[in-house]
C-alpha cells in the first residue's frame, strides 16, 4: 500500500483488509529485515498512537493490531496467524510451573504444612485442585505482582503440583525467529522523530500528593473543570500518566510553568513530543502483545527469554534485560507494570533462565536499591520488588550468596543507607518525622530480602558456603554493632524533659531485625564449624564494643556474709544507659546452641550491661525516671512485649544465667545488689523508704532460676509454648487472635500453638455475638506460677486478684521444675547461697517489727515460697474465720429488718385495712361493669363482635416519672418514633419514583416498591416533657461552634433526636389514645339521628362536621371544612366545639405525627393541609403491620407472642388509633374515588381492579374511612356490618391473586369460572393448600389491625404456634372456613378482581459459604468508568446482589447537587437512602443511613477459631456464619439499621469524622 494513501485508509470502514500478507513478502526479501521493520514502525506508529488531545484507545489498538502487530504475527507463523497460532497452541506441551500473575485482591492460599516459607501461594484454581486443600492454610489477598508457585518443588515439601500442573515435558523451539523478537523488544527503546511539531503535556503519577491536591491543581493549570481535573486524577492513578494539553511547545509549556503550589512540591509534568509518546505507546502494546505471543508456545518463550538476555555491543549490562532494570525508575507506573508481568511470564518461568536473571539482578542490587530509595513509587512498582520472587528459591539464594556474596551486599547496601552516626559510631536517628518515617520504611525493605535469603536453611555445607556466609555474618555484625548501646539515656533529675528524644526508629529497626537475627542464630546452629567461627566473631566484637569498663568508672570492693567481690562504682540512676544490646544477646544466643564455655571474658563483664537494663527497667516501674517523659515507657514496654522479648529481655536472662553459672553466686547477688542500689540497705543496719519500691520491682533472683528454655533446662520447644499459653490464659479465657498475638513468630509466622493447645485449654464456641474463647483446663493449674517471669505488671495484678476466685488454691505453690543442663546446674546454688539467707532474713525481721515501713507484701510473698505449707493454712483458717463473722452480721441485720417490719405494721394497722377495702371493692365493681369474655370464641369485627371494656390505661413519663391516666380530654403521652422509607417488602427496586408533588399515595401498588415504615422504641413522655427535651437538643446544636459542627448521630434540623432513655434515634412521635371505636360507639346515637331527620345535603354536611370534631383537628384548615362550617353556622345548627372530646395537646400531637409522615414518605416540605397526610398515616399503618408479621412468619413465632422491641404492644395501639382520628376527614375530598367500591350503585372513576393495587393497604383505608363516607344510608347498617362488609370484599380480592398465580400440576387458573369451580379440579387439594399457605399472610397482617383497633383479645390458640392456626384465624376475624362460600355469597362482583400479587418475604442475598468465592469474583470485578481497570474497593450491595466501585473518585455521581461515591447513591436507588453492603477485601460491613451517616459492622465470616477478621489480616479461611447472617437479615427486615448506626456513632464518636457519603 502506498504510504501517502493512509490517512484516507484510516478513516475506511475496511481496515481489516490490510495486506499483512504482502507487508510479510516484503520483508522476507529485504537484505536488511531489521532496517526494513524499523522503517515500518517509524512511519506507521505515530499515524496510529496520539494524534490529538483526546486518546481513543479502542482505535488505536484496532489499528495497531492489523497495521503493526498483523505483520509480524504472519512472520512468526509463517502463515495466516487465525491458523497458525492455533497449531503451535496444539503442539506445545506447557511447562509444569502456573506462574499465573496474581490480579489486585485475588485470593491466595499458602498451606502452613507444606510451604516452605510464607511466599509460597496457590492460585484458586491450583488450591482447589492440590492436596493442600485438606491442610492448615492461610488465605490473604494479592497485592498484585506475584504469581503462582505451583509447580515450583522448590517452593513445596509435599505436592508441588496440582492436578492440571502435573510433571511433562516441554518441547523444544522449533523455529529460530531471533531476529524479528529482537527488533520488537528494543523497539521500545527507540525513538523515532517525525516532522510533527506536536506536544504533549504528560502529568505523571507520585506517591506524595493526593487527590484533591492533583485535582486543585488541575483546575487552576490548565483550566478545565472538577470533573474533566476527577477524570485525569483517575487516569493518572490507574496508569501512571496522562496528558492534559496537546498542541504547539510553548502552549504545552504554559500549562507547565502553572504547576505550582505553595503547600507541596510541584506536580511531575513533562512536555514530550508526540512521536515520543506515540512510540511509547506502542512499545506498552508490543510488551502486552509479547505476553500474550508467548502462551502459544513455550518455545518461544524460550527464544524471548535469549533474546532479552543476550549481551549488546557495549559489554556489562548491555541486555535488553538489564537495560529495563537500571531504567526502571524512569518509567511510569503502566510501563512498569507491563514490563514486570511480561519477566514473570518469561524469565522467572525456567530454572535456567530465571537463575541467570538472578545473577544480572543480584550484580544490579546496589544500584537498584539506591534508584528505588530515590524514586517515589511504591515498592510494589519498582523492579527490586521482584527480589521475594528470586531470593525465596533456596537454590538460587545458597548460589547467590557463594558466587556474588549476597548476604554482605545487601547488609553493606543496608548500611549505606543508614549514614548519621554518632561519635562512637553508632546509629544516630533524626526526629522521626513523616518524611524520615517514608525514606527509614524504605530502608527496611532491605532487611526484607536478608530475610528471604536466610528464610530457607540449608542442609549441606560446603567450603564456599561456609566462608560466604561467614563474610556476610562479619558485616551482620558490624551492623549489630553499629547498635550496640544506640540511643542512651540519663535520669532526668529537677525539671521535666522539655522535648521527648527520638526512640521509634532504633526500635522499628529492633523489630525488623528480630527474625533476621533469629534466623542468622539457626544457620549458625546448623554446622559446628559456622557455629564455632561465628562465636569467636560475636566475642570479639563484644571486647570492641565494651573494650573493659568505661572510663572514669573506679573500681570498688563489695563485702557482705564474709564473702568479697571487685566490681566497679556505677549508678543507673546516674550514669548513662542503654536498652540496645544487640551483639550481647547474639552471643548469648550463640553460646546457647552448643553451650560453649566462655574462656576470654570474665563473667561480671558478661552480665554487666544485662544487668544495667534491668535494673533500668526496675527503676522505671519504681517510678524513678518519670520525668524523662513518655518515650522511656514506650521503650521499656516494647522491651517486654513479645514483638521484642525474644531478642531482647529473654536473652538478657540467659546472658545473666550464663554468668551466674559460672561465679560464685554471692559475688553475684553482691554485684547485683550494688547495681539495684540496695547493697548498702542489707549490709547495713540503717535504710531508707524507698526499699519498699526497689525490692518490688526486684525479680531477677527468680528469673535466673527461670529453666523452661531449651538449653537452659532439658525441656523443648513444645514445653516452652506449652507454659506461656497455660500462663496466658490463667489471666483469662483468650480469642484464638489474642492468643496468638501474646506467643512469639518464627519467620514463618507460625507460634507452634495448634500441636498443643488442645492438651491445656478447652474452645468454646461462640453465640449471635461474641468471639470464641480457649479457658484453660482445670488439671492444667497445677503448671502455674504466680511469678511467671514474662507477666507485666498489669497482668501480674490481674492474676494476684485472681487467685482467691478462679484459680485454686492448691496452684499457687510454684510448679515442679525440670532440670537444669549441666551447664547451668550451678544455679540453684543460688537459693542456698549466705547472701539470699540474708537478703530473705532481713525482709521477714522488717515484716515482724511493729514500726517497720519498709517491707510490703510483695517482698514477703516472695520469701513466702520457702515456708508456704505453713502460710497456705494459717490464710484457710483467717478465710474461715472472716467468713463466719459475715454470716453472724447478715442473721442479726436481717433480725432487726423483720423487727422493724412488724412494728411498722402494728403502728400503721387501720391505714391498711382501709386500703384493702378500696382494692376489693375496685376489683368487685370492675367485675360487675364489664362483660364476660368467653374464652371459647373471641371475634374481632362484625356484628357478633366481643364486647370488652373500655380499660384504663396509667402510664408512667421517663422524663418527669409522673403517672398519668390514658384519656382523650387529659394531656397527650407520646411514644419516640422513628419514620422512615423502606423497600424491605419491594418486588421491584428498579421503578422511578413519581414527583412527589403530584404523586396520589392513596393507592398503593402491589410490588411495594417503597413505604413508609414507623418503628418505636416504645418509651412513653408527657408530650410537653418531650417538647422541653427536644428544644433543649435544638438550643445546645445550635451554641455549638460551626468549626466544632460535625455529623452527629443525629440531624436535629430534619427533627430528628435520640429518645432521653434508651438513646434510640426518632424523628417523631406518637400520641397515646383510648381505643378508637369505644367513642364512636358511645356517640353512634347522635349520628343515627342526625342521619335520620335531615335531607340528604344537609345530612352529609351534618356528618362530615361530626366526624371532623370527633376524630381529627387537622383538616378544619381547609376550605371544604371552613366552607361546611359557615354553611352550617348559617343555618344554626353549628358551634358545637363541646362534641370535640380530644384535648389541645392530643390535636397537636396528632399534627406532628401526620405531618413527619407525610415528610419523610414523600420527601417534600411539611404541609399540614394536604389532604394526603392522613393517606400517607393509613401507608405506614398497613406497611408496618405487614412487616412485622413477615418477621414473625420468617422466625415461625406465634403471631401476638414475640412482638420485636421496637414494635411493642403500646406503638401498635397507639398506631391503629391515631390512623383512626387522622384519617377519616381527609378521604372526604376522595369520596367519588373510594365510595363506588363500598356502593356497587355508585359510579367510581377509579376501577376496581386499579385500588385493590394491595390489600392490605386498601383494607386500613377503607376501614377507617368507611364511617364517613358511608353517610348517604347509613340507616340500619353498624359499624360492625361494615367493617365486616369491607374484610369480606378485600378478602376475596386476595384470594383471586392467590389463585391466578397458583398452579395446579399442568393447570393455571386463569378465569372466573375456574375460581368458582376450583373444587372440580383434579388436583384440588393442591389447590387449597396453596390458597391457605397465601392467604395468611393478609390474615395474620388484618387480625394484628382488628385487634388494636377494636380492643378484641386475641384467643389463646393464636398466641402459640399450632396445626390449627387457620381456623382459629377465621373464627376470629367472622370468616367461614370454608372460603368458598364467600364467592357464592358474592359471585357478581368476583370478575372485577383479577389481580397478580407476589407472596414471598424478601431477604438479603444468598452468600457462599466460602469467602474466597467472593474474593474471586471480586478480583474479577473491573471499575465500570475506569476502561477496565480493577477496583480498589469492590463493595457487594446484600440488598440486591450489585457489586459496586467504592470510596473512588470514577464512580463518585451527582446526587441533590452533591457529589456521592457509588454506594450512597445505590442507597438511594435500591434501599430509600438506607444500605447494607460487604466490603469484600476487608472483610467489613457497611451500613448506609443517607449521606452523613454509616458505621461498621461484624461481617457473618467466621473462621474456625470463631472470630471474624476484619482486614483479612490473619488470612485464617473465613466460612459463611447462617446465624450472624440471619442476625444482620433481621436487622435488614425490622428497620433497625439506622438505630444500629446511631448506637455506634454514639458510642464511638471517630465515626462521626468519616466522610460516609464519598463511600
Amino acid at each position: 500500500m502506498d504510504r501517502t494513501m493512509f490517512d484516507v485508509f484510516v478513516n475506511e470502514k475496511f481496515v481489516f483488509s490490510f495486506p499483512s500478507s504482502l507487508i510479510l513478502k516484503k520483508w522476507l526479501q529485504a537484505n536488511d529485515l531489521q532496517k526494513e521493520v524499523y522503517q515500518h514502525l517509524a512511519y506507521y506508529v505515530p499515524k496510529i498512537y496520539c494524534r490529538g488531545p483526546n486518546p481513543a484507545p479502542q482505535r488505536e489498538d484496532m489499528l495497531a493490531q492489523h497495521i503493526l502487530l498483523g505483520p509480524m504475527e504472519w512472520y512468526l507463523c509463517g502463515e495466516d496467524p487465525a491458523f497458525g497460532f492455533p497449531k503451535l497452541e496444539q503442539a506445545n506441551k506447557p511447562s509444569h510451573l502456573c506462574g499465573r500473575v496474581f490480579k489486585v485482591g485475588e485470593p491466595t492460599y499458602s498451606c502452613r504444612d507444606c510451604a516452605v516459607d510464607p511466599t509460597c501461594v496457590l492460585c484458586m484454581e491450583c488450591f482447589l485442585g492440590s492436596i493442600h486443600r485438606e491442610h492448615r492454610y492461610r488465605m490473604t489477598t494479592s497485592g498484585g505482582g506475584g504469581f503462582c508457585d505451583c509447580g515450583d518443588t522448590e517452593a513445596w515439601k509435599e505436592g508441588p503440583y496440582c492436578q492440571k500442573h502435573e510433571l511433562n515435558t516441554s518441547e523444544t523451539a522449533e523455529e529460530e525467529v531471533i531476529e524479528i523478537q529482537a527488533s520488537c523488544f528494543k523497539t521500545l527503546l527507540t525513538v523515532y522523530i517525525c516532522k510533527s511539531d506536536t506536544y504533549y503535556c504528560m502529568l505523571f503519577n507520585d506517591e506524595v500528593h493526593t487527590y484533591e491536591q492533583v485535582i486543585y491543581t488541575l483546575q487552576k493549570a490548565v483550566n478545565c473543570t472538577q470533573k474533566e481535573a476527577i477524570g485525569f486524577a483517575t487516569t493518572v492513578d490507574r496508569d501512571g500518566r496522562r496528558s492534559v494539553r496537546y498542541g504547539d511547545f510553548q502552549y504545552c509549556d504554559q500549562a507547565k510553568s502553572r504547576n505550582t503550589s505553595r503547600q507541596t512540591k510541584p506536580l511531575k509534568v513533562q512536555v514530550m513530543h508526540s512521536s515520543i509518546v506515540a512510540h511509547q505507546s506502542f512499545g506498552l502494546k508490543l510488551l502486552t502483545w509479547l505476553g500474550s505471543v508467548i502462551g502459544y508456545s513455550d518455545g518461544l518463550r524460550r527464544i524471548l527469554c535469549q533474546v532479552g538476555l543476550q549481551e549488546g555491543p557495549d559489554g556489562e549490562n548491555s541486555s535488553l534485560v538489564d537495560k529495563l532494570m537500571l531504567y526502571d525508575s524512569k518509567l511510569w507506573k503502566g510501563a512498569r507494570n507491563v514490563y514486570h508481568q511480561l519477566f514473570m511470564s518469561s524469565l522467572l518461568m525456567d530454572l535456567k533462565y530465571k537463575k541467570l536473571f538472578a545473577i544480572r539482578f543480584a550484580r544490579n542490587y546496589e544500584r537498584l536499591q539506591s534508584d528505588f530509595m530515590k524514586d517515589d513509587h511504591d515498592r510494589e512498582l519498582s523492579i527490586a520488588d521482584l527480589s521475594i520472587q528470586i531470593f525465596t528459591v533456596p537454590s538460587l539464594a545458597r548460589m547467590l550468596i557463594t558466587e556474588e556474596n549476597l548476604m554482605t551486599t545487601i547488609i553493606k547496601t543496608f548500611m549505606d543507607h543508614l549514614r548519621h552516626r554518632d561519635i562512637q559510631g553508632r546509629f544516630q536517628f533524626e526526629r522521626y518525622t513523616a518524611l524520615q518515617a517514608f525514606k527509614f520504611r524504605r530502608v527496611q525493605s532491605l532487611i526484607l530480602d536478608l530475610k528471604y535469603v536466610l528464610i530457607s536453611k540449608p542442609t549441606e555445607w560446603s567450603d564456599d558456603l561456609r566462608r560466604k556466609f561467614l563474610e556476610g555474618f562479619d558485616a551482620f555484625l558490624e551492623l549489630l554493632k553499629c547498635m550496640q548501646g544506640m540511643d542512651p539515656i540519663t535520669r532526668q533529675v529537677g525539671q521535666h524533659i522539655e522535648m521527648e528524644p527520638e526512640w521509634e526508629a532504633a526500635f522499628t529497626l529492633q523489630m525488623k531485625l528480630t527474625l533476621v537475627i533469629s534466623m542468622m542464630q539457626d544457620w549458625c546452629a546448623l554446622d559446628e564449624k559456622v557455629l564455632i567461627e561465628a562465636y569467636k566473631k560475636c566475642l570479639t566484637v563484644l571486647m570492641q564494643c565494651h573494650s573493659g569498663f568505661t572510663d572514669g568508672e573506679q573500681p570498688i570492693v563489695l563485702s557482705m556474709c564474709g564473702h568479697s567481690v571487685e566490681t566497679i562504682r556505677y549508678c543507673v540512676s546516674q550514669e548513662k544507659v542503654s536498652i540496645h544490646l544487640p551483639v550481647s544477646r547474639l552471643l548469648a544466643a550463640v553460646r546457647l546452641n552448643r553451650l560453649i564455655n566462655i574462656l576470654e571474658l570474665s563473667p561480671p563483664m558478661l552480665i554487666e550491661h544485662p544487668l544495667r537494663c534491668l535494673v533500668l527497667c526496675a527503676q522505671v516501674h519504681a517510678g524513678m525516671w518519670r520525668r524523662n517523659g513518655f518515650s522511656l515507657v514506650n521503650q521499656i514496654y516494647y522491651y517486654h512485649n513479645v514483638k521484642c522479648r525474644r531478642e531482647m529481655f529473654d536473652k538478657d536472662i540467659v546472658m545473666l544465667q550464663t554468668g551466674v553459672s559460672m561465679m560464685d553466686p554471692n559475688h553475684f547477688l553482691m554485684i547485683m545488689l550494688s547495681r539495684f542500689e540496695l547493697y548498702q540497705i542489707f549490709s547495713t543496719p540503717d535504710y531508707e523508704k524507698k526499699i519498699k519500691k526497689m525490692f518490688k520491682e526486684k525479680v531477677t533472683f527468680i528469673s535466673t532460676g527461670e529453666r523452661f528454655s531449651p538449653g537452659i533446662g532439658q525441656v523443648n520447644a513444645t514445653d516452652e509454648i506449652k507454659r506461656e499459653i497455660i500462663h496466658q490464659l490463667s489471666i483469662r479465657p483468650m480469642a484464638h487472635s489474642e492468643l496468638v498475638k501474646a506467643l512469639p513468630e518464627d519467620e514463618n509466622r507460625e507460634t507452634g500453638m495448634e500441636s498443643v493447645i488442645e492438651e491445656v485449654a478447652c474452645f468454646k464456641k461462640p453465640g449471635l455475638t461474641g468471639r470464641g474463647l480457649y479457658e484453660l483446663k482445670p488439671e492444667c493449674a497445677k503448671n502455674f506460677n504466680l511469678y511467671f517471669y514474662h507477666f507485666s505488671r498489669a497482668e501480674q495484678s490481674k492474676v494476684t486478684k485472681m487467685t482467691n476466685t478462679q484459680i485454686p488454691l492448691s496452684a499457687l505453690p510454684p510448679p515442679a521444675l525440670p532440670p537444669f543442663c549441666p551447664l547451668f546446674a550451678s544455679l540453684v546454688n543460688i537459693l542456698q547461697s549466705d547472701v539470699m539467707l540474708c537478703i530473705m532474713g532481713t525482709i521477714l525481721q522488717w515484716a515482724v517489727e511493729h514500726n517497720g515501713y519498709a517491707w510490703s507484701e510483695s517482698m514477703l510473698q516472695r520469701v513466702r515460697v520457702f515456708y508456704l505449707k505453713y502460710s497456705r493454712d494459717k490464710d484457710k483458717a483467717e478465710r474461715k474465720r472472716k467468713a463466719e463473722i459475715a454470716r453472724l452480721r447478715r442473721e442479726k441485720i436481717m433480725a432487726q429488718m423483720s423487727e422493724m417490719q412488724r412494728h411498722f405494721i402494728n403502728e400503721n394497722k387501720e391505714l391498711f385495712q382501709q386500703t384493702l377495702e378500696e382494692l376489693d371493692t375496685s376489683t368487685s365493681g370492675a367485675h360487675e361493669n364489664s362483660p364476660v369474655i368467653s374464652d371459647a370464641k373471641l371475634t374481632a369485627l362484625g356484628p357478633e363482635q366481643t364486647r370488652v371494656a373500655e380499660p384504663r390505661q396509667v402510664v408512667m413519663c421517663i422524663l418527669c416519672q409522673e403517672e398519668q391516666e390514658v384519656k382523650v380530654d387529659s394531656r397527650a403521652m407520646v411514644l419516640a418514633a422513628f419514620i422512615q422509607r423502606s423497600t424491605v417488602l419491594s418486588k421491584n427496586r428498579n421503578k422511578i419514583t413519581p414527583d412527589p408533588e403530584k404523586y396520589d399515595p392513596i393507592f398503593m401498588h402491589p410490588d411495594l416498591s417503597c413505604g413508609t415504615h414507623t418503628g418505636s422504641c416504645g418509651h412513653i413522655m408527657h408530650a410537653h416533657c418531650w417538647q422541653r427535651y427536644f428544644d433543649a437538643v435544638q438550643a445546645k446544636e445550635q451554641r455549638r461552634q460551626q468549626r466544632l459542627r460535625v455529623h452527629t448521630s443525629y440531624d436535629v434540623e430534619n427533627g430528628e433526636f435520640l429518645c432521653p432513655l434508651c438513646e434510640c434515634l426518632s424523628n417523631t412521635v406518637i400520641p397515646l389514645l383510648p381505643p378508637p371505636r369505644v367513642l364512636f360507639n358511645r356517640s353512634q346515637v347522635k349520628a343515627l339521628h342526625l342521619l335520620r331527620n335531615e335531607d340528604c345535603a344537609s345530612k352529609f354536611e351534618e356528618i362530615c362536621l361530626f366526624v371532623c370534631e370527633n376524630v381529627t383537628v387537622f383538616m378544619e384548615k381547609t376550605k371544604h371544612f371552613d366552607s361546611a362550617k359557615m354553611e352550617l353556622r348559617y343555618n344554626g345548627t353549628s358551634g358545637k366545639n363541646s362534641l370535640n372530646p380530644y384535648s389541645e395537646s392530643i390535636k397537636e400531637m396528632l399534627t406532628t405525627f401526620g405531618t413527619a409522615t407525610y415528610k419523610v414518605g414523600l420527601k417534600v416540605h411539611p404541609n399540614e393541609e394536604d389532604p394526603r397526610v392522613p393517606i400517607m398515616c393509613w401507608g405506614s399503618c398497613a406497611y408496618t403491620i405487614q412487616t412485622i408479621e413477615r418477621i414473625l412468619a420468617d422466625e415461625d413465632k406465634p403471631l401476638f407472642g414475640h412482638l420485636p422491641c421496637r414494635q411493642v404492644r403500646n406503638k401498635w395501639q397507639s398506631l391503629s388509633e391515631l390512623v383512626e382520628k387522622r384519617g377519616t376527614c381527609a378521604l372526604l375530598q376522595k369520596c367519588s374515588k373510594v365510595k363506588g367500591l363500598v356502593d356497587p350503585d355508585e359510579k367510581s372513576e377509579v376501577q376496581p381492579n386499579e385500588v385493590i393495587a394491595h390489600e392490605r393497604t386498601v383494607l386500613k383505608g377503607l376501614v377507617l374511612s368507611f364511617p364517613a363516607i358511608h353517610c348517604q344510608d347509613f340507616s340500619g347498617v353498624s359499624l360492625g356490618t361494615g367493617d365486616l362488609h369491607l374484610f369480606h370484599l378485600v378478602t376475596m380480592a386476595h384470594i383471586v391473586q392467590i389463585l391466578l398465580t397458583s398452579s395446579t400440576g399442568n393447570a393455571i387458573v386463569s378465569t372466573s369460572e375456574e375460581i368458582l369451580f376450583c373444587e372440580e379440579i383434579s388436583s384440588g387439594w393442591h389447590l387449597w393448600r396453596n390458597l391457605k399457605a397465601g392467604i395468611m399472610p393478609f390474615l395474620r397482617c388484618s387480625a394484628l389491625f382488628f385487634h388494636y383497633l377494636n380492643g378484641v383479645p386475641a384467643p389463646s390458640e393464636i398466641q402459640v404456634n399450632g396445626a390449627n392456626q387457620f381456623e382459629h384465624l377465621c373464627s376470629y376475624l367472622s370468616l367461614p372456613n370454608n372460603l368458598t362460600c364467600l364467592f357464592q355469597e358474592n359471585s357478581e362482583i368476583l370478575n372485577t378482581l383479577i389481580e397478580s400479587y407476589a407472596r414471598e418475604s424478601n431477604k438479603l442475598i444468598d452468600l457462599p459459604d466460602d469467602y474466597s468465592c467472593l474474593i474471586n469474583q471480586a478480583s474479577n470485578f473491573s471499575c465500570p468508568k475506569s476502561g477496565g481497570d480493577k477496583s480498589r474497593a469492590p463493595t457487594l450491595c446484600l440488598v440486591c446482589g450489585t457489586m459496586l466501585c467504592s470510596q473512588s473518585y470514577c464512580c463518585q455521581t451527582e446526587l441533590e447537587g452533591e457529589d456521592v461515591g457509588a454506594c450512597t447513591a445505590h442507597t438511594y436507588t435500591c434501599g430509600s437512602g438506607v444500605g447494607i453492603f460487604l466490603r469484600v477485601r476487608e472483610c467489613q460491613v457497611l451500613f448506609l443511613a443517607g449521606k452523613t451517616k454509616g458505621c461498621f459492622y461484624p461481617p457473618p465470616y467466621l473462621d474456625d477459631y470463631g472470630e471474624t477478621d476484619q482486614g483479612l489480616r490473619r488470612g485464617n479461611p473465613l466460612h459463611l456464619c447462617k446465624e450472624r447472617f440471619k442476625k444482620i437479615q433481621k436487622l435488614w427486615q425490622q428497620h433497625s439499621i439506622t438505630e444500629e448506626i446511631g448506637h455506634a456513632q454514639e458510642a464511638n464518636q471517630t465515626l462521626v469524622g468519616i466522610d460516609w457519603q464519598h463511600l
